[in-house]
């Protein structure tokens, strides 16, 4: 009976290998070198020869995946039977197609029915910045919500904050960058191999959280193969004298990988052209400026191990980050003669993360693969003024994502994706504006795609249970400052008399979320797509239990727990009567997509009616300020009323509430390789973001944007040069100050050296090649931190 079981058991497991031979040509019939085979189910990749040719050892499914540079992707399902000698015609495509790791299922960013980005390659190395925010601004439907060059976050179709996930490897970066505009994400993309953008909702593979969209960091520090091959990176900036040099090395023996990477970079505050309001007859010539508190100390490193079987592999990885990094906003220098320097207010960053990866294949009657990833992430940093920490946050997180796929169900592919997640957040100190809490959330996912002929149908469902709690929820006797308008301004105090009321809370919401897609190859080459999604948040910790100054965003934050009650002439906050709903977000999504050709096309439009939209809104009142910063600096939505009244040290009180809101808009890009030297591509985006029961506009929108990039390639020598135009931005919310627009140009050279086994490319880039004084409008520190001025950057990149 034992040895009937054993025996059942291993052939659950067991592969029913074949081998594979063939060739990869052109339409032409040329042979394309170089060209990546890969079965799926199976561990081994070939490549093509000179000649076309490439041989499979052995594979473990029917569907063939062929890829490679300049290529579409080609896809072959032989279930009739495995050819003696295959042929297989690419197509040319002037758009770069890069496989998806983010998710579940299989597929290029061309091939899927939600709009996806990937940046790779030599394109990354020439976009990466310090920060993740500032690396993917030049990226379609992105923009950055720019803190002053240290900690920059991506904003996907104007949102941000908890409703963008940012990942590595498919798992939760774990910091608090989603709780404040100055707190630095903790990925960093000097050592990744790609980022994946996912716009639109991707709460089917990731939660919640993601209601927003995904940038998913990609990295190889759990290797998946023994060769050995790495890459080095040098360069020195001179608007910040900014220092970096990175290292990733893969190597192994056999069944066993290993991995090592690191980084260091360090820099000085950073220069902006700013040119100073003159009078009419003065000097109108001006020096750089240099922005307090945007410097930067950082270094990392990541060892990880796999061991590799003929069916896929288990590894570990444990990685280390220390930073140290401005904080621009808390200066106290106006820059006059005679004025100290301010002294350095900075956060010292540290986080330590360990992740299990696992990617089994399997040919059971049931399953196809199973695949794990576990990661616990120990992240902490202080903020330091006078030497000594003021404020401390910290985060815990315990994370596990299991794939389970099943084999073929009539044509259908897909599986289930369970996941689970649990953090511990706190923040102690002065700008504790948050109190310790927990939060868990536990979901199942089930997500499928079929063929039919020339159209794809892909579907998904998930459904979560997330808990939020805290044990010390505080409501302050906050003293409310209310300011009459005109020439000699009279203030009205509100207090709420007693003593601090401090409670519990311990909130559930059971969010659902669903998708339908549908890829219609309508002629080869041409595809449309159409998703339409259901996707539900359950708020944040902060967006709840907040209530306290916040000097990230210069102002004094309530959640949307407690309501603001006036009664005559009293004004105070109490816990509200209405219990915290659902954010639920209705998507739909139209692409169109030329990928074939000399000149391809990618266009997106999108429609997001967001009910329950948690959304800080103005109450009129102001609080005396628990700090003292730079006056220049006024707060990004209240400048001109703070300015006006000369309010000196308060802030004004913005309060979480739910509203319903509209977002809606495009992305465009097309590219064209008028000859195999020369590529010219164009590019535009757009969103519209207001609330529904008004015509009020949702601050910080990013505002349209287009442009334009040609790149030229002779031999070894590859150089391009782009222009931007950031148009004005006045649809603003209450309280906030529009921005005028901008034009931003940037240029690079490449100069690539084939030495023995290696590739060294010698570049340099010039960013704000006009020197041109830039306000980024979704940035809270606009007046005070414009984007650096001209920036040369000189470096080397090595490949073997």
């Amino acid at each position: 009976m034992k040895k009937c079981l054993l025996a059942s058991a291993i052939a659950a497991i067991s592969t029913n290998a074949f081998a594979l031979s063939g060739t990869v040509v052109d339409l032409d019939g040329n042979p394309v070198p170089n060209a990546r085979i890969e079965v799926v189910g199976s561990k081994t990749v070939a490549s093509s020869d000179a000649s076309g040719a490439f041989n499979v050892d052995e594979g473990t499914s029917h569907e063939i995946h062929v890829t490679a540079a300049g290529f579409s992707h080609e896809v072959l399902h032989l279930d009739e039977g495995v050819p003696a000698n295959l042929t297989v015609r690419l197509r040319r495509s002037a758009i770069e197609q890069v496989d998806v790791v983010g998710l579940p299922i299989h597929a290029s960013a061309i091939e899927s029915a939600q709009p996806i980005t990937v940046l790779s390659g030599e394109e990354l190395r020439n976009s990466q910045a310090a920060t993740l925010g500032d690396t993917l601004e030049n990226e379609v439907g992105v923009h950055t919500s720019f803190h002053g060059n240290v900690a920059s976050t991506p904003i996907i179709r104007g949102l941000s904050g908890p409703r963008v996930l940012v990942t590595q490897n498919s798992l939760d970066v774990s910091d608090v960058s989603r709780v404040g505009p100055d707190h630095a994400v903790s990925s960093e993309v000097s050592t990744a191999e790609q980022v994946e953008v996912l716009r639109g909702p991707a709460t089917l593979f990731y939660g919640s959280g993601a209601i927003g969209g995904v940038v998913n960091v990609v990295d190889k520090r759990v290797p998946t193969d023994s060769d050995t091959y790495g890459e080095y990176f040098v360069t020195h900036e001179t608007v910040n004298d900014q220092d970096l040099a990175s290292i990733n090395l893969n190597t192994g023996v056999d069944s066993f990988a290993l991995h090592l990477d690191g980084f260091w970079r360090e820099s000085d505050n950073y220069k902006t052209p700013v040119a100073p309001d003159n009078e009419p007859g003065e000097d109108h010539s001006h020096d750089a400026l240099e922005v307090a508190n945007s410097d930067d100390e950082s270094n990392g490193y990541t060892v990880g191990s796999s061991f590799l079987m003929d069916n896929g592999y288990v590894g570990i990885s444990v990685g280390k980050l220390n930073r140290q990094y401005g904080i621009p906003g808390h200066a106290h220098d106006h820059g006059e003669e005679g004025v100290e320097a301010p002294e350095r207010v900075y956060a010292d960053l540290e986080q330590d993360r360990y992740q299990l990866i696992s990617e089994i294949q399997l040919d059971s009657e049931w399953l196809s693969a199973i695949n794990t990833r576990i990661g616990y992430t120990d992240y902490t940093h202080s903020e330091i003024e006078n030497g000594e920490p003021s404020t401390t946050f910290s985060n815990k997180t315990t994370e596990f994502k299991l794939d389970l796929m099943h084999q073929p169900l009539a044509h259908w592919k897909g599986g289930a994706v369970l996941q689970y997640k649990t953090s511990d957040a706190e923040a102690r100190g002065e700008e504790a504006f948050t109190p310790p809490s927990d939060s868990d959330s536990l979901g199942l996912a089930i997500v499928e795609e079929r063929h039919f002929n020339n159209l794809l149908v892909q579907l998904g469902a998930r459904i979560e249970q997330v808990n939020v709690s805290a044990d010390a929820v505080r409501l302050p006797a906050l003293e409310l400052h209310a300011h009459e308008e005109g020439e000699h301004e009279e203030e009205e105090e509100h207090e709420h008399e007693g003593d601090d009321v401090i409670f519990a809370e311990d909130l559930t919401f059971n969010p659902v979320s669903l998708s339908a897609g549908l890829v219609w190859e309508f002629t080869p080459g041409y595809n449309a797509a159409i998703a339409i999604s259901h996707a539900e948040r359950a708020p944040s910790a902060a967006e709840l239990f907040s209530f306290g100054a916040h000097m990230g965003t210069r102002s004094y934050e309530v959640g949307a727990l407690f309501a603001l009650h006036e009664e005559g002439d009293e004004a105070h906050f109490d816990v509200a009567e209405i219990e915290p709903e659902l954010e639920t977000s209705n998507n739909i999504d139209l692409t169109f997509r030329k990928h074939e050709g000399d000149f391809g096309l990618i266009l997106n439009a999108f429609y997001n009616q967001v009910d329950n939209y948690y959304y800080q809104t103005a109450t009129g009142f102001f609080v005396e300020g628990e700090h003292e910063h730079d006056e220049d600096a006024e707060d990004e939505e209240g400048a001109e009323e703070e300015h006006d009244h000369d309010h000196g040290g308060e802030l004004p009180v913005y309060a979480f509430t739910m509203k319903d809101a509209v977002l809606y808009g495009f992305e465009a890009q097309g590219i064209w390789q008028v000859t195999p030297a020369f590529k010219a591509t164009v590019f535009s985006d757009y969103v519209h973001a207001q609330l529904a029961d008004s015509h009020t506009y949702i601050p910080r929108t990013p505002p349209m944007r287009f442009g334009t990039r040609f790149e030229y390639q002779v031999g070894n020598v590859q150089s391009q040069i782009g222009w931007s135009h950031y148009s004005n931005q006045d649809d603003v919310a209450p309280m906030e100050t529009s921005t005028e627009g901008y034009d931003w140009v940037d240029a690079s050279i490449n100069w690539t050296l084939p030495l023995a086994s290696t590739d060294l490319t010698v570049f340099l880039k010039v960013d704000n090649l006009t020197d041109t004084e830039a306000r980024v409008h979704t940035s809270f520190l606009k007046d005070l931190a414009p984007k650096p001025g001209r920036n040369f950057r000189l470096g080397l990149r090595g490949t073997f």
